[in-house]
């Protein structure tokens, strides 16, 4: 298995597993991504801005997908806490991660931390941060296992409540 860029042709694929995640969240009574978010309009805007990964295996079909940037979140510059790298510096963020249902319980997420990290590495940005829906134990078990610390509370743009979590990496 690897990790490539995604392009246009991908947005079918990605939308599926992205589907697949709105359907697992809300059968764990948890609201994230259930008010049309992501949606295809801002997968085709991450692929556009070269921001949207695909892992693919052999036969090259789409396991996991997320967005993984290092241009700043403008949400994180207010944060109830405290980041551990500052907001003026260059940091990595990832968004929008999901597994494809046959594939979940595999280390696909882990394996996309990896990579993202190794990125950072290579251009000398030390850290990654990201938060997820206070009620996503999954997600926030995996950071933590990642060596994640929590950070603090932050709000989307549409005005959500999200746990900010960041790796030094």
């Amino acid at each position: 298995m690897k990790i490539r860029l995604s392009t246009s042709d991908d947005i079918p694929n990605i939308m599926i597993i992205i589907n697949d995640a709105k359907t697992y969240l809300a059968s764990q009574n948890i609201d994230q991504w259930q008010n049309g978010y992501p949606n295809t309009e801002q997968v085709e805007n991450d692929i556009k801005n070269g921001e949207n990964y695909v892992v693919i295996n052999d036969e090259n079909k789409i396991m996991a997908t997320s967005m993984f940037t290092s241009n700043p979140e403008p949400t994180y510059k207010i944060i109830d806490g405290n980041w551990f790298v500052d907001e003026t510096k260059v940091y990595g963020v990832v968004h929008r991660m999901a597994i494809k249902k046959e594939f979940r319980k595999f280390g696909l997420a882990t394996f996309l931390f990896d990579e993202f990290h190794q990125q950072l590495k290579d251009k000398n940005i030390e850290s990654l941060k990201i938060d997820t829906h206070e009620e996503n134990i999954g997600m926030q078990s995996l950071i933590k296992k990642l060596g994640y610390k929590y950070c603090g509370v932050i709000y989307t743009s549409y005005n959500a409540k999200r746990l900010a979590f960041e790796k030094v990496i």
